[in-house]
């Protein structure tokens, strides 16, 4: 498999492989809850900095966006597994939703014009 190719499933069992191969367990889920909170703060760190009004500090090292996004997407793919999400499945009946419910919200939304 090219990882350039992955899917969700296999982005999933990835995690788990690594996990149990090199990782020993799984951190506790309160434990993963707390780790996804961290990152998400540190991909807003960045944005704020690099897309909002706050400038890195002097002696603050620039840290890389799409690492700090990949750090997330590991968490939470963690959190998946051990709680039994199929994450591809869950994100096409997010898809669904997002299509019947709103399909029309956002263009009839006379603050996004």
């Amino acid at each position: 498999m090219a990882y350039s190719d992955i899917t969700l499933p296999q982005a999933q069992q990835m995690v788990d492989e690594w996990i149990r191969t090199k990782g020993v367990r799984y951190f506790n889920e309160l434990t993963n809850m707390a780790i996804l909170a961290e990152e998400v703060g540190e991909v807003a760190r960045i944005i704020a900095r690099m897309y909002g009004e706050q400038s890195f500090k002097e002696n603050e090292q620039k840290k890389d966006l799409a690492d700090e996004l990949a750090d997330v997407l590991w968490v939470l793919l963690c959190l998946a597994n051990q709680t039994g999400v199929d994450m591809q499945a869950a994100f096409l009946r997010n898809m669904e939703k997002k299509n019947l419910r709103d399909v029309q919200r956002h263009q009839q939304n006379k603050k996004l014009r």
